[in-house]
């Protein structure tokens, strides 16, 4: 698909990135927008009203409301291949406490009506900005590619429906179906450090809510009930034996219980109590074989403890696991290596555990997702041990606490996507 040697398209990168710094102020001031007003998955309203402007000014051919909420810019600039790029926007139910003069006191509505502080804290803002950034830079300097350029802002990354909507309305009909599709995805690492993983990138995940019901009771009367609360007890403790005891220890896997709510006050025994649990793995087995082995242990400590009926185990979210192409990661490497040098751009050992609904975008298509640093030098640089140590010791993603060195990182997103893209969209003939 590409012919260009990797030198000639990081030299058509540096040309088109040579108006970066002029247009960074401008990129900085949208993602400081986004970061304050953040908008929950399925909710971005106003951020996909934001991207749609944005491309609309860059000259670009825009349709919203692809899937819900999504927005495709479409950029045709003669022939020759299509590249996807996709970014996502939604944010999270935190509140934010990193003391930024931009932080967000948004507040955001869940489906069942509760309210709930929202926050950028998985750096779905920087992605959007940077997509935005090298939008405006591709479409300023045609004269230096040609092809079609499909950029995809995606909706509802956090709950795992966004991808699949958008495909489900039509993404690789409606548009022009990319022969590649790029993503990136920012990480706790020190700013200006690309990462690359080629093969399984990020796990699957398959989440949970699981209704143990029980008898309430007075606090005072324990024997006249079935207290939902000691089954739920019984059942996180049995259920973190899966992953020690029933998984190949070879084999990536995690189960977590990330929520449990039960009952209003410490007298009244109530009558269900509901976990909520996630499953990673990087396979599909694997994920079969911890989803199989949770439901004996739910509906086993729930039969043991005489609970009235069974419990209720619900899948809400989901997806499969990121496979990097190998051939299409190794091109975009090979260019990123020549951009940034050989020592900014590292290969990832293992997969990561967390969990992209990308791997729908790529299912069907070569693509590839890469990484790239948010952490400032001077904190990473302070830390001490291996790669996966020091990311440890960050302020991480999904915290209350995750703020990005900003304007490194958004030049950074903005390089990392222009020389990707350039590594597939070729020059024009002399």
């Amino acid at each position: 698909m590409a012919t260009e040697s990797p030198e000639e398209a990081a030299g058509r990168a540096r040309a088109v990135l040579a108006d970066l710094d002029g247009l960074l102020p401008e990129v900085d001031a949208l993602y400081q927008d986004l970061h304050a007003n953040p908008e929950l998955s399925g909710a971005e309203v106003r951020t996909a009203g934001m991207v749609a402007s944005c491309y609309a000014a860059a000259g670009l051919d825009v349709t919203a409301g692809v899937g819900g909420l999504g927005v495709v810019g479409v950029l045709a600039n003669g022939p020759g291949p299509v590249v996807g790029i996709r970014a996502d926007f939604d944010a999270l139910p935190i509140a934010e406490d990193t003391g930024l003069a931009y932080a967000s006191t948004a507040v955001g509505t869940r489906a069942d009506g509760t309210t709930v502080p929202v926050m950028h804290a998985c750096g779905h803002d920087l992605h959007t900005a940077s997509l935005v950034g090298a939008a405006r830079l591709l479409a300023a300097h045609r004269d230096r590619w040609r092809g079609t350029l499909v950029l995809i802002a995606q909706p509802a990354e956090e709950t795992m429906q966004g991808a699949k909507a958008m495909l489900g309305d039509g993404l690789f009909d409606r548009f022009p179906r990319p022969d590649v599709v790029l993503a990136q995805h920012c990480a706790v690492t020190r700013t200006g450090m690309v990462h690359h993983k080629a093969g399984i990138a990020y796990s699957a995940c398959r989440n949970f809510r699981i209704t143990i019901h029980g008898r309430g009771a007075h606090g005072a009367a324990p024997h006249w009930s079935v207290d939902p609360v000691l089954l739920a007890a019984q059942t996180i403790v049995l259920l973190q034996g899966i992953v020690a005891r029933e998984v190949d220890p070879d084999e990536m896997t995690v189960l977590t219980v990330g929520s449990v709510h039960a009952g209003t006050r410490p007298n009244i025994i109530p009558p269900e109590a509901v976990l909520e649990v996630t499953l990673r793995a990087t396979s599909e087995p694997v994920i079969d074989q911890l989803q199989a082995a949770m439901e004996r242990i739910v509906n086993g400590v729930a039969a043991t403890g005489r609970a009235p009926r069974p419990p209720e185990i619900e899948l809400r979210e989901h997806t499969i696991a990121v496979d990097n192409d190998a051939a299409v990661t190794a091109r975009v490497r090979a260019v990123h290596a020549e951009l940034f040098g050989a020592d900014e751009v590292i290969d990832l050992p293992e997969a990561n555990k967390g969990s992209e609904d990308f791997a729908y975008l790529g299912a069907d298509i070569p693509a590839t997702m890469w990484f790239y640093g948010s952490t400032a030098p001077e904190l990473w640089d302070a830390a001490s041990g291996e790669l996966r140590e020091r990311m440890a010791r960050m302020p991480g993603q999904h915290t209350p606490f995750y703020a990005p060195d900003r304007l490194p990182t958004l030049r950074r997103g903005v390089e990392t996507l222009v020389g990707a893209a350039l590594a597939y969209l070729p020059g024009r003939p002399a």
